[in-house]
C-alpha cells in the first residue's frame, strides 16, 4: 500500500532549543523519500522517527544556512555506510556548489553509493516519472534560496455508477483502464478525471512571487513562519515570514492543509503561530510542525 507522509525532524531556525532540533524533513511519497534541508543532527533525528538512510532517494536543500545544510555531511557519509542499494540524487542551490561540496568530503570515507549532483540555477522542472514532476521556484533571501514543489500527474477515478450502467465489471474493469476502450465503452464513459496531489515546501523566504507560485492548489504547503506579525520588520528584513504571511498565501493559494515550521527561539508557546494563522483567514487543515511528528497528506477527494 501506498504511503503519503510528511515526518518532521527538526523545526528550529538558526539555534535549535531544548525540544526543537536544526531542520530536517522527511516527504514520504509511495516507495520513495525526499530528504529535505538536513540541518545538524538530523542523523540523529532520523532514527529517533525511525527513518532510516534506505528510505532516502532525494535530497533538496533550499539554500546553503547551517540550519538548513549542516546535516549534509553526516546524511550522506550515513547512506554510503549503510551501502543504500538504489541511486540518492542532491539538488541545491548551484551557487553553493563550494559548499557542497566541503559538505559532501568533509572528512574522510568510504564512498560506496552513487551520489548525483543535480544543482539547482533556475526556475524549472528537476525530474519527472510516473509518480511525481519536481519542480523549483526561486525565492527571496540573503543567499539564493529555492523551494521545492511536487505534482502528481492527473488521472482518471472509476465510477461505480457508471460501470454498472455500462455491465462493465471484475477483471473487464481492469482491462477498460488499460486499453481506454471495451467493446465500445471508453474510459471516459465510466471514469472521472481525478487530479494528482500536490506538495510545496518553502523554506526561508520574503513574500515573493515563488511564494506563491509554490503554493499553489496545495493539498500540503509546508512552510517557514519564523516570527509573529509584531515582528514583521525583523522578518522582513532578514528574508523571512510571520505566521501571519504564510497563513494569508495558503488561504489565496487555496490550500488545504498547512504546516508551519522553522520557528525563532524568541517565541515559547507553539500556540501563539496557530491563533495568529487563524486570524489571518485559513481555515484549513493547520498543524503547527513539532519535532518527531507524522503528518499524513490529505487524500484526494
Amino acid at each position: 500500500m501506498s504511503v503519503r507522509e510528511f515526518v518532521v525532524l527538526g523545526t528550529a531556525s538558526q539555534v535549535p532549543t531544548r525540544h526543537r532540533n536544526h531542520n530536517g524533513y522527511l516527504l514520504r511519497w509511495d516507495g520513495e523519500g525526499i530528504l529535505f534541508d538536513p540541518g545538524e543532527g538530523t542523523q540523529r533525528q532520523m532514527l529517533r522517527a525511525g527513518v532510516a538512510a534506505h528510505d532516502i532517494n532525494r535530497i533538496c536543500v533550499t539554500h546553503f544556512h547551517g540550519d538548513h545544510s549542516l546535516g549534509l555531511a553526516g546524511v550522506i557519509q550515513r547512506i554510503n555506510l549503510d551501502q543504500v542499494p538504489h541511486p540518492v540524487t542532491a539538488h541545491y542551490p548551484a551557487s553553493g556548489q563550494k559548499f557542497f561540496d566541503r559538505l559532501r568530503y568533509a572528512t574522510a570515507y568510504r564512498e560506496t553509493v552513487a551520489l548525483t549532483e543535480a544543482p539547482v540555477a533556475a526556475d524549472g522542472v528537476l525530474a519527472s516519472g510516473a509518480t511525481y514532476t519536481l519542480e523549483a521556484r526561486l525565492l527571496s533571501h540573503p543567499v539564493e534560496s529555492f523551494g521545492y514543489r511536487i505534482t502528481e500527474p492527473d488521472g482518471r477515478r472509476m465510477v461505480p455508477e457508471l460501470l454498472a450502467r455500462h455491465g462493465i465489471k471484475g477483471p473487464d474493469v481492469g482491462r477498460l483502464r488499460r486499453d481506454g476502450e471495451l467493446n465500445g465503452v471508453t474510459l471516459d464513459d465510466v471514469s472521472e478525471h481525478k487530479p494528482g496531489q500536490r506538495f510545496a515546501f518553502v523554506m526561508d523566504t520574503r513574500l515573493c512571487p515563488g511564494v506563491d507560485a509554490l503554493a499553489e492548489g496545495c493539498d500540503m504547503l509546508v512552510i517557514e513562519s519564523t516570527f509573529l506579525d509584531a515582528d514583521e520588520r525583523l522578518a522582513t528584513d532578514h528574508g523571512h515570514l510571520t505566521a501571519a504571511q504564510a497563513a494569508r498565501v495558503a488561504r489565496a493559494a487555496g490550500v488545504r492543509h498547512l504546516v508551519l515550521t522553522h520557528f525563532s527561539q524568541r517565541y515559547t508557546d507553539p500556540a501563539d503561530f496557530e491563533r495568529e494563522a487563524r486570524a489571518a483567514g485559513f481555515e484549513g487543515e493547520l498543524t503547527i510542525a513539532a519535532d518527531l511528528a507524522r503528518v499524513p497528506l490529505p487524500k484526494r477527494g
